[in-house]
């Protein structure tokens, strides 16, 4: 188990800058309006000569303990001390604030290994910006810049001689199963992730748009291993306005795009609604495995039950391929309903096939129903091979395959997948025309032929 660092501080002080200068990544959200960081966030730090360890980067505790502010500052007091050294935070523009001597307290009682970092010290006296908090009674202070990379050397080496030096980084299982919740805000996902996780780990509230970051946590369920990747809610590009949701909404289709197995979260009491079908749109053009997560199912009566489900069958339609499963993320009902589907899902995304049986299937399909004729000519499908994988791709190899029609690739997408029931995944096909080997080759003419061509001339002309 690597050593953990937690960043902490007041809002806006430049933690999440930190958290990227020290783990060379821009996974954290950074802007200048205050209190964009809510959820703790983790990432390791990677030297070139030197022991990694876990980076914790946490919102700004603001002195409140109710609504958002309260929970975000809960987040961060868990990350300290679950941590082995707290990295404490300040502005080294702004000075010494009440906020900063109210966290001081409270990490003197908590009685954690401290450093004092005072960040934003470019183009600045550093050496008054560190005499301004001495009065913290600090030993070891670093005055760091962290958007320019200034005195994060120091800083390290300061990290490293406080850590154990006996932890070793453990390996990634490359069965990791990778889920990301996903949906249009306020419909659970933070609740949900609570739920399997058994703690309060993200942030859940009632107010829309909770979630900024997209916040990965690794677990450990009957034998098998997760990454759970909870996300901010999607909006239509209409209603989109704060530059901070403009990218969250990014965060959120890199997600998509790095997972395995989508879980679009849908509102049971207000059906599948127009935003919703713009998520089903991004899962789709990623091309990940998909389960249809009915939340809130608990709260309908079996009149608004039946009503919800004529809907939800006409509404999803075009993805009837994936596995819809009700489930109450407060109360936790259906979640091992949805784990089998997740398991069936990723199974399928991630199958391997054999050219055998691809072509196999393929000629079966051709057989029980040959391809339209157009202008005159069938187009002919010779053989098939698996093109990869989440999703599922096969290759189709043969002639005039330009012109199949859209209604026949749906043919042998549905085919395919009955033939290897595959559930909640797509299917793509790939097709290839061979090339014509007379191409780019000029027919010459044999003395002999050229005579011949003569003497046919000159018949036809005769014969006018």
């Amino acid at each position: 188990m690597l050593p953990s660092v937690a960043l902490v501080g007041r809002p806006n002080v430049g933690k999440s800058t930190l958290f990227n200068a020290l783990t060379r990544t821009r996974d954290a959200l950074v802007h200048d309006e205050p209190g964009v960081t809510r959820d703790r966030h983790y990432g390791v730090c990677r030297l070139e000569q030197g022991r990694p360890f876990v980076v914790i980067d946490t919102g700004g505790i603001a002195g409140q303990e109710e609504g958002l502010a309260g929970a975000t500052a809960r987040q961060a007091r868990a990350a300290a001390e679950e941590a082995d050294l707290v990295l404490f935070v300040v502005d080294g523009r702004e000075g010494a604030s009440a906020l900063d001597d109210d966290i001081l307290q409270w990490l003197r009682k908590a009685a954690r290994p401290v450093l004092l970092v005072v960040n934003k010290t470019d183009g600045i006296d550093a050496r008054a910006a560190l005499a301004e908090f001495a009065r913290f009674g600090y030993a070891d202070s670093f005055a760091v810049s962290s958007a320019h990379r200034q005195g994060i050397d120091d800083l390290l080496d300061a990290v490293l001689e406080r850590l154990p030096a006996d932890a070793e980084e453990p390996e990634e299982d490359p069965g990791r199963v990778r889920v990301a919740f996903v949906g249009r805000p306020n419909v659970g996902k933070s609740t949900l992730v609570n739920r399997i996780l058994g703690e309060e780990r993200m942030i859940a509230s009632d107010v829309p748009g909770t979630t900024r970051d997209s916040i990965a946590v690794d677990l450990e369920r009957d034998g098998r291993s997760y990454r759970l990747i909870d996300t901010a809610g999607l909006r239509r590009k209409s209603r989109v306005d704060e530059a901070v949701e403009k990218f969250s909404i990014v965060k959120t289709l890199q997600a998509i795009e790095e997972c395995q197995v989508a879980v679009i979260m849908i509102d049971a009491s207000e059906g599948v609604t127009e935003q919703d079908a713009s998520v089903l749109g991004a899962v789709l053009d990623a091309g990940r495995a998909l389960v249809v997560a009915v939340n809130k199912w608990d709260g309908l009566s079996t009149y608004q039950r039946e009503q919800t489900e004529a809907l939800l069958s006409r509404k999803l339609a075009f993805v009837n391929w994936a596995e819809a499963v009700r489930i109450s993320a407060r109360h936790g009902s259906g979640l091992r309903e949805l784990f089998r589907a997740i398991h069936r899902a990723h199974g399928s995304a991630t199958r391997q096939f054999s050219t055998a049986e691809v072509t196999r299937a393929l000629e079966i399909a051709y057989e029980a129903s040959p391809p339209p004729v157009v202008r005159g000519h069938a187009p002919k499908l010779r053989f098939a091979h698996p093109g990869g994988e989440n999703p599922p791709t096969f290759v189709v190899h043969g002639s005039r395959l330009k012109s199949l029609p859209p209604t026949y690739t749906r043919y042998l997408e549905n085919f395919f997948r009955k033939r290897f029931k595959l559930v909640g995944t797509p299917v793509r096909f790939v097709f290839k025309e061979g090339d014509n080997p007379y191409k780019d080759k000029k027919n010459v003419l044999t003395e002999r032929q050229v005579a011949r061509k003569r003497r046919l001339i000159r018949h036809v002309k005769r014969g006018r």
